[in-house]
């Protein structure tokens, strides 16, 4: 059993897909091809977003963005303590000072509550400026916006959407990348919608600050390659990662139908056993992950040892919080505790969950969570 199917995903749409790379292959137009045009038009009307930039990953994607808003020293961009290392990575890269803050209990995104008071420690209890709140849709639940708008509105600071792991989530008719001033997100091939190398893009409605990420991502350029006037990064999406995301494109919704339905057989049967995910309400998950809880760090290593045995993969997302990793070390601020975080990284554990999970594939797992757990 894998945990994300990639090679099933390919051989259900190999034709598909095939194609599409033999025509780059045929065109011989690999850097900036007309699939990259294609694609970000794409995008852009699928997220209901003016601007779409496609780029080289989700990482430089965050970055660009704290580009274009000219984040820097003496800048404070918020950011959940439950997230994968870029997320706060980009922070320091442009010379602002990362805070993190904790998360929810049940969707382990973003704590409003816990945002507010961060943003007030900063402004009572150091020079710096709070400018940007970066808001995790973590395991492809979108964060709860309508409260980080809220809290954004009212101290005057810039949303930061890194949906990386929600690319087809929604809230109501709304879909994941359109609710930052900027958003993100990232084609890694496990990505709910992923690419066959590393790829991302930005998404925004902003006519001035998508001009600023199209000269960002191709080394600051101005009217042609040869003219930089700003300094900007190597950061194209390839013609072969857009050609095989526009082939996805065609099955994307299909596959986010599956994975509700997958996501509905476990939490049906594992309800009762184990914490399963809860969506809030009006929320679609594109289901990056399917992560449960156990009650004590213990458990988790019985189970997770037990699956294994069993020939059933699962994965860690995350084992240390980002407050507690040493390359933030230097510059840390503590504004507020991160408890949620620390306990949640000591007893979560993701399931297999993709698209091409079969019936027996996702009973045999149910079964055995079950007598693991007995």
């Amino acid at each position: 059993m894998e945990f994300r199917d990639l090679k099933k995903q390919y051989q259900m749409h190999q034709q598909k897909i095939d194609d599409a790379i033999k025509a780059v292959m045929s065109e011989t137009h690999f850097i900036s091809g007309p699939q990259v045009a294609q694609l970000e038009e794409r995008l852009a009307a699928y997220t209901g977003v003016k601007h779409c930039i496609a780029c080289a990953n989700g990482t430089d994607a965050l970055q660009l963005a704290l580009m274009a808003w000219g984040i820097g020293p003496g800048d404070v961009v918020f950011v959940p303590d439950f997230t994968f290392f870029s997320s706060g990575e980009v922070v320091p890269l442009v010379g602002a000072v990362p805070v993190f803050v904790d998360i929810e209990a049940d969707t382990y995104n973003i704590s409003p509550q816990s945002l507010e008071q961060a943003i007030e420690y900063v402004l009572h209890h150091t020079n710096l400026k709070p400018r940007v709140i970066v808001a995790v849709d973590l395991f492809g639940q979108p964060a709860d916006y309508e409260k980080v708008r809220r809290i954004a509105d009212r101290y005057e600071l810039l949303v930061l959407e890194d949906a990386a792991q929600a690319f087809g989530g929604c809230v109501g008719e709304r879909r994941a990348c359109s609710f930052g001033d900027i958003s993100t997100t990232s084609f890694f091939p496990a990505k709910p919608l992923g690419c066959y190398g590393d790829g991302g893009a930005v998404f925004t409605d902003n006519d001035e600050w998508a001009d600023l990420l199209r000269s960002l991502h191709v080394h600051g350029k101005g009217g042609d390659k040869y003219d930089n006037i700003r300094i900007g990064l190597n950061s194209r999406l390839d013609t072969l990662q857009a050609a095989v995301l526009l082939a996805k494109m065609d099955f994307l919704e299909e596959e986010l139908t599956r994975c509700d339905q997958i996501a509905a057989a476990y939490t049906e049967r594992l309800a009762d056993v184990v914490k399963t995910p809860v969506i809030a309400e009006g929320m679609r998950s594109a289901w990056a992950q399917y992560t449960v809880c156990l009650e004590s760090a213990k458990q988790r290593e019985v189970l997770m040892t037990g699956l294994q045995e069993a020939g059933i993969p699962t994965a860690v997302y995350y084992k240390k919080p980002m407050h507690l990793q040493q390359a933030f070390a230097a510059q840390l601020i503590e504004a507020v505790p991160c408890t949620q975080t620390e306990d949640i990284c000591g007893r979560c554990v993701s399931l297999p969950m993709h698209p091409y999970l079969e019936e027996a594939q996702i009973e045999a797992v149910c079964e055995q969570v079950i007598r693991l757990r007995k």
